[in-house]
């Protein structure tokens, strides 16, 4: 990031954006973190320019599309390649992630997306050529994400309970 620290209004557009970025204006944030309109958007202008706002993307059911394999292969490439290989594998058709790991053996994880086996065999086959083994692979049955509690003014800082009522 540049020179300024993240703050609370920071954190707090953050969070809207991770809740809801398609249908919060900067006009709701600004009223959430106590700020002008025009300071959210200059913030939200610097957070992306910074990198910490990398990008925009739609939260997809690949099951509801059409694709109701989720596929989890946890992956071992040499320790220098490991992070290299990332733009190549990203490159295979069906898959959709790709997160590199620093303890274990397996320091690759690899999501894949699809129809049936066979379009989950095929990524495996190429990353196998690429030189990455494919060490186990795991079926999911839901994937649900949540916006960084950290990131919510509002919340106090008593821990994981989400329910508000302090159980």
């Amino acid at each position: 990031m540049g020179n300024e620290a993240i703050d609370d209004v920071d954190r707090a557009i953050l969070y809207a954006l991770q809740e809801d970025a398609r249908n919060t204006s900067s006009g709701d944030i600004a009223e959430r973190t106590g700020t002008s309109d025009s300071t959210v958007r200059k913030r939200i202008g610097r957070l992306e320019s910074d990198g910490v706002i990398k990008g925009y993307s739609a939260s997809v059911d690949y099951q509801r599309s059409g694709y109701p394999l989720r596929m989890l292969l946890y992956c071992t490439a040499s320790i220098p390649e490991r992070g290299e290989r990332i733009p190549e594998i990203l490159d295979i058709d069906g898959v959709v992630s790709v997160q590199e790991l620093v303890t274990g053996e397996e320091n690759l994880l690899v999501t894949v997306v699809g129809e049936s086996d066979n379009d989950i065999t095929p990524v495996a086959q190429e990353l196998l050529d690429m030189g990455v083994t494919v060490a186990d692979e795991v079926l999911v049955r839901t994937h649900e994400t949540t916006p960084f509690g950290r990131f919510d003014a509002g919340r106090d800082d008593g821990g994981d309970d989400r329910s508000g009522d302090g159980n």
